[in-house]
């Protein structure tokens, strides 16, 4: 799946402020996680599987 279908929804992250400051956009893409910067969008997209991306968020939970 291209990063730029329209079948992908893209989330910003609960941590990005609405003031123009760093924003993490997140989309499914099934077996993947993709990952990009939502003020360059056309950008470099870092794909991750989801089970690297699960694990991230675990560990970023606890802090």
């Amino acid at each position: 799946m291209k990063a730029s279908s329209p079948e992908l929804n893209w989330f910003k992250s609960s941590y990005s402020s609405g003031s123009g400051g760093d924003c993490v956009e997140i989309a499914n893409a099934g077996p993947s996680v993709l990952i990009r910067d939502s003020k360059r969008p056309k950008d470099a997209i870092l794909t991750v599987g989801t089970q690297g991306w699960t694990a991230f968020i675990r560990m970023a939970a606890r802090g």
